[in-house]
């Protein structure tokens, strides 16, 4: 398949910039892929789904505030910095994208704070975008990262033209977040709320976590036609025994394992046993999920509706067929359903 298969037209309005009221009243379509059938039901009723032994898999990756707002010496030019990833942790070195970057060098020093309380020289030019900062701090880095937590502001994705606000802080978190790390949350997951997952613990429903750090890579644009030709970045990833020992369990049971989103799809994709079983992992993974693709742990998914050309909505396309997903997008945007981050959802199982 090509890149171009995979490109729709998407009204604006339907790129929703605030969250649902509640968690679990958002939108939910179910994909039934024997049946071929489209349904519409609320989030809520996602417990109607799942029986006692089938197992749902998290990604318990906790969002930090990686936007950050900063001066460079000298013209006080006014720079954004999105934090990507830590390089050196005594160093104090960063990943990091800039905005606008020709306007930074090598050499320059970037001001952060109302009273330039953190500085941060850029010591690489890692790619076209891209630069590696060394933070000049002296106290200890739970001080650094508590500096970094206090100026930092929520990584909205950019579609989300207005200013983040306090709700966001909590909104763009899922309520089983843990292991912080990620510069965008797993979407597919913020539609859950205590008393969802309350219910399907009562139901005898099983919950797995895993870790995957969402970074950039799961929302670079595919800028080549030959999808097999498009190289993702990195993302951590850890999958401990406990979580690998519940899944197992569920394949030898021959019970539902529900991915929730994509990140947890692609983590479980990265560590699969010869025999078809989930091995327990800790590493990084670049996996690139498009069609034509056997999925070997997972066989139900929960994911959000993704923007046009997007690896998540190939990723999709691959689990539920690519000309069902088309028709189940354009069944979603004559409904108007919400879209991408903050939007709506979709089973399918």
């Amino acid at each position: 398949m090509k890149l171009s298969d995979f490109q729709f037209n998407l009204p604006n309005e339907l790129l929703a910039e605030h969250p649902a009221e509640n968690r679990d009243e958002s939108r939910l379509m179910i994909l039934n892929r024997s049946k071929k059938t489209i349904d519409h039901l609320t989030f809520k009723d996602l417990v109607q789904f799942f029986d006692e032994g089938d197992v749902i898999v998290l990604n318990n990756t906790k969002v930090f505030p990686a936007r950050l707002f900063g001066n460079k010496e000298k013209t006080g030019a006014r720079i954004e910095v999105f934090l990507l990833r830590e390089l050196n942790q005594e160093q104090r070195l960063w990943d990091v994208l800039v905005d606008p970057a020709r306007k930074i060098r090598i050499g320059n020093k970037l001001y952060f704070g109302d009273d330039d309380s953190l500085v941060a020289e850029v010591i690489d030019n890692t790619t076209s975008r891209g630069r590696t900062l060394r933070f000049l701090f002296d106290g200890s880095y739970a001080e650094f990262r508590d500096k970094l937590n206090k100026l930092g502001q929520t990584p909205l994705p950019k579609y989300i033209k207005r200013d983040p606000i306090p709700e966001d802080t909590e909104r763009y978190q899922t309520i089983y977040a843990k292991n912080e790390g990620a510069v965008a949350a797993p979407t597919a997951g913020l539609h859950f709320s205590k008393h969802l997952l309350k219910r399907l613990e009562i139901n005898g429903v099983d919950i797995a976590e895993i870790t995957l750090h969402v970074g950039l890579g799961t929302f670079n644009p595919v800028e080549v036609e030959d999808l097999s030709k498009h190289k993702m970045d990195s993302e951590e990833l850890i999958i401990d025994y406990e979580a690998s020992k519940i899944v197992n369990n569920a394949i030898s049971n021959k019970k539902k394992i529900c991915a929730v989103g994509t990140t947890v799809m692609r983590g479980l994709e990265s560590s699969v046993s010869s025999m078809g079983t989930l091995n327990p992992y800790k590493g990084w993974t670049h996996k690139f999920i498009f069609p034509p693709y056997d999925f070997s742990i997972a066989n139900s998914m929960i994911t959000n509706f993704h923007t046009s050309k997007s690896t998540l909505l190939m990723m999709a396309s691959a689990f539920a067929e690519p000309e069902f997903i088309k028709k189940a997008y354009q069944e979603a945007i004559k409904k108007k359903y919400n879209f991408y981050s903050y939007g709506d959802a979709m089973l399918i199982i």
